[in-house]
């Protein structure tokens, strides 16, 4: 579970509740054309600008690794990689069988050190598995913020909606508040589902994406070091080079 994903909605959406309830009736924000407009608005312009397939894997895709993908550490990559290349070198590969790994790609690369595949094989396989996923991040990126951008614009479509049906019944006194509210609660929702949900998610993805890249670039380097028997230290050396310069220097003073 990704917390601070969580915890920036939760925060989110009690702000808003407590500014709807004050000197005020929360049933008031409610407006079904409001919810018509925007939804079905975006709904539509999402449609149109993407096929069929990218939304149907790319909306829950994004959702789900935004909140719950978990993301590797490389620091704590790199001292696993180590530990795994002095088993493979004191005991050889097929000690590595034994060996219990926690992060999935890893312990991937691993089985094919165990099980014998050629670099070439190994190599393509593990890059071509991160080429796949990385793509998925980036169309759930791209289908969210696809929604943040036309979320305000559809907000605006529907206050021009309501001002026409307010100008359009001045000689009603009685109409001209609900049309208004209807014209800013289009505003509102727009402004909301795109700034507190589809941009944030989508930056996030964004984030996770670049992440995972470096991780899963650390972890191939890795495994094929380990599969040439390179010794512990050389492994460490090369894969520290993946770090930012303080992380470095940190896992030097460790």
């Amino acid at each position: 579970m990704d917390f601070a994903t969580a915890l920036g909605l939760v925060i989110g959406l009690v702000v808003i509740g407590i500014l709807t309830m004050l000197d005020g009736s929360p049933a008031a924000f409610l407006s079904e054309h409001a919810l018509i407009v925007i939804f079905g608005g975006c709904a539509g312009a999402t449609l149109i600008r993407f096929p069929m397939s990218t939304l149907l894997h790319g909306f829950p895709t994004g959702m789900r690794y935004a909140f719950l993908m978990h993301s590797s550490e490389p620091r704590e990559l790199i001292e696993e990689i180590t530990k795994i290349a002095d088993t493979a070198r004191r005991s050889g590969a097929a000690a590595l069988e034994r060996v219990t790994v926690n992060d999935r790609f890893l312990a991937q690369g691993i089985r094919y050190i165990a099980d014998g595949y050629d670099r070439e094989f190994s190599r393509e396989t593990l890059q071509r598995d991160t080429d796949a996923f990385l793509q998925r991040l980036e169309e759930g990126g791209k289908v969210y913020r696809a929604i943040g951008d036309a979320a305000p614009a559809w907000g605006m479509i529907g206050t021009l909606i309501g001002m026409v049906q307010m100008f359009s019944n001045m000689e009603d006194p009685s109409k001209l508040g609900p049309f208004m509210a209807i014209s800013l609660l289009a505003t509102l929702y727009g402004a909301l589902i795109a700034n507190l949900i589809c941009l944030p998610v989508a930056d996030k993805l964004q984030l996770k994406l670049e992440e995972e890249d470096v991780c899963r670039a650390l972890v191939i380097d890795g495994v094929m070091q380990i599969r040439e028997a390179k010794s512990p230290a050389v492994v460490r050396e090369m894969l520290v080079a993946y770090l930012p310069i303080k992380h470095r220097e940190a896992m030097a003073a460790a």
